[in-house]
């Protein structure tokens, strides 16, 4: 009796230090300084604003050498910073589109501690520099949300709808993908940041891209399929053959970028219907 005694203590003792640590594991910020925009991104300008409760957030905003057709707002996955989807950026920029990167709280060079909570007042403060200090309408901005961030995106598309949303590598909900790579745990107990899209996507009222990866092997490919049947016309599904999460191909690839400019084209241009 002693010794089952002594394996439920060591268990529930591991469970606790998962809650209280869960975070860490989640989110994955670079510990190293960004770098200037202009050293990454020639044309990129230093941007910050202010979230609600108060955190001042850093960006970078690229515009393209003519007019923008159209505004971009990146919301990262979980890992690095707004550096890293530089290359995203650019060829969006060279497609004509203007576009926002920029890091959570925690991230990169911002203060903070990550959370879903503090991500949802992140998100509202970079579409608010969007449209208010740059004066786009929503209409032309598109929402693009890379993993983690594709639950972000939805999240706010939901109280302040784009006139498109781009998922790359998104899950049906947090717990989903845990359970996938953690299948000995019970997450949906543990978990206090829950991201839960598939109660949310078909809330979006906005045209809707989703692009997997034929072989991700951090978001499977069924859970992003998962929140593409959840969602509502008009949606369009694209999969990357053969590409891992963090692929080139799925970062800034011709395919990946060529269905994005389509997409976006279509559902951003004047009077494609949105009001």
């Amino acid at each position: 009796m002693r010794p089952l005694l002594l394996l439920i203590a060591v268990a529930l003792l591991f469970l606790a230090l998962l809650w209280i640590v869960q975070r860490k594991l989640i989110y994955l910020p670079i510990d190293h300084d960004v770098p200037p925009a202009r050293r990454v991104l020639a044309a990129a300008e230093e941007v910050r604003f202010r979230t609600a409760d108060g955190l001042v957030l850093n960006g970078w905003h690229l515009q393209p050498g003519g007019e923008a057709w159209g505004t971009v707002v990146v919301f990262n996955g979980n890992a690095g910073h707004r550096g890293y989807r530089a290359p995203l950026a650019e060829a969006l920029a060279e497609a004509g589109l203007a576009v926002l990167l920029w890091d959570y709280r925690g991230y990169g060079d911002n203060q903070g501690s990550p959370s879903e909570a503090g991500l949802r007042l992140d998100a509202e403060a970079a579409v608010g520099f969007v449209t208010g200090e740059r004066g786009r309408s929503l209409q032309r901005v598109a929402y693009f949300g890379e993993s983690l961030g594709a639950a972000v995106a939805v999240d706010l598309a939901t109280r302040r709808r784009p006139g498109a949303v781009v998922l790359r590598s998104p899950f049906s909900s947090l717990a989903d993908v845990a359970r996938a790579h953690y299948p000995f745990l019970p997450v949906r107990l543990l978990l206090r940041d829950r991201f839960p899209s598939i109660d949310r996507i078909r809330g979006i009222g906005a045209p809707l891209l989703i692009v997997a990866g034929e072989r991700d092997s951090i978001v499977p490919a069924r859970s992003s399929r998962a929140l593409f049947e959840a969602a509502a016309e008009p949606k369009r599904w694209v999969t990357i053959p053969g590409a891992d999460h963090n692929d080139l191909d799925l970062l800034a690839g011709s395919r990946m970028i060529g269905e994005i400019v389509s997409f976006l084209r279509e559902s951003l241009r004047p009077g494609s219907g949105r009001s």
